[in-house]
């Protein structure tokens, strides 16, 4: 499977999942199932409503879910199944795979630029490292707010408490972030500093004054 079709996989079974986690609690209906998924990760991936449907499709198609009536206003209910439970159950126990990595943009970018023509890879770095410093400060921020919300509250809702653990996620990838493009700055000053220097080339002597110039050998050969 390329890298490619790797993230997109893993995000599809990710949802696949999510969906099966949400529907353990009870039967839901589509949008319903959407709201909640993105109330849980802080609209992180927000999904649509479409995306939610198709893959509540295959799902039933598995036999991991099955629709089961409708609600007042009409939405049809999907529940989970023995199987579906099953499955999820796996999906807990099952550490995620890191043997194929997703696709990173910005390692891509960076290997794309070295040796790029007019592209200053050093400025490349600079202008990221800004952005994801920005991004950590706003993401800690955003979890100051969740702390002071769930510290202040009566009970711990469950989407405040999945909010924050994937806030915190988010923190400790964007330091790992601004930790790398630091090392990749360095690695890059330290390796163009011993890059080895192209030789120039031989000077040639200038011609005393009155001098012919010498035949080349072709016609040299062509006189005899």
């Amino acid at each position: 499977m390329p890298p490619w079709a790797y993230s997109v996989y893993i995000l599809s079974m990710s949802i696949r999942h999510g969906l099966l986690a949400l529907l353990e609690r009870g039967p839901r209906y589509g949008s319903q199932l959407r709201t909640e998924f993105e109330s849980r990760t802080g609209s992180t991936w927000p999904l649509n409503v479409g995306q939610v449907y198709t893959t509540l499709s295959r799902l039933e198609r598995d036999g991991m879910v099955a629709q089961d009536g409708a609600d007042e206003a009409g939405h049809p209910l999907y529940v989970i199944t023995a199987a579906g439970r099953e499955e999820l159950r796996t999906w807990f126990e099952r550490p995620v795979d890191r043997a194929s990595p997703a696709r990173d943009e910005l390692a891509i970018k960076l290997a794309m630029a070295v040796g790029a023509p007019g592209v200053d890879i050093r400025a490349v770095i600079q202008s990221q490292r800004r952005h994801t410093i920005k991004a950590m400060q706003d993401y800690t921020r955003l979890k100051a707010r969740a702390l002071a919300a769930l510290e202040s509250g009566s009970e711990q809702r469950r989407d405040d408490v999945a909010w924050l653990l994937v806030l915190e996620q988010l923190i400790f990838r964007t330091e790992a972030e601004a930790r790398w493009l630091d090392h990749c700055e360095a690695r890059l000053i330290r390796l163009s500093a011993v890059a080895p220097q192209e030789p120039a080339p031989p000077e040639t002597a200038p011609a005393p004054p009155g001098a012919r110039p010498e035949a080349r050998p072709e016609r040299a050969a062509r006189h005899h």
